[in-house]
């Protein structure tokens, strides 16, 4: 999955995206496993119902690592490689009865600090159809 992103640090809802390729692959239980291949980038599952919750955590991270500091690594983004270390970089989450076995408000984000650039999202679906 190719996700691009338009400003330097960015949380994108991914979840409908997410719930085609499953609807297309016929798997009513199963597993979905996501990874992402940047060191800074990140996945999180929160809520998506209320954009103020993401923008709250960015600003929160923000916050916790700031852009600038006394960081040792020559390329300027030691702020976004830190934070997509505390945001993780995969997910497994379940398939269950054809879609993605989420909670009521939540949703599958793609979390950008080195933006904007072109991402990826590698997804692995494994079950039964």
């Amino acid at each position: 999955m190719t996700v691009n992103t338009s400003t330097t640090t960015e949380l994108v809802d991914i979840t409908s995206e997410l719930l085609q390729l499953v609807a297309e692959s016929g798997i009513k239980d199963g597993v979905c496993f996501l990874s992402v291949p940047h060191t800074t980038a990140g996945i999180t599952v929160n809520e998506n119902c209320d954009p103020a919750v993401t923008q709250d955590i960015e600003a929160a991270l923000s916050k916790l690592v700031p852009y600038l500091g006394d960081y040792l690594h020559k390329e300027g983004n030691s702020a976004a490689h830190i934070k997509a270390t505390l945001m993780g970089s995969t997910l497994t989450l379940l398939i269950k009865k054809g879609v993605l076995a989420l909670g009521r408000w939540q949703g599958v984000y793609f979390c950008e600090f080195d933006g904007p650039r072109k991402r990826q999202v590698l997804v692995r679906l494994a079950g039964l159809s």
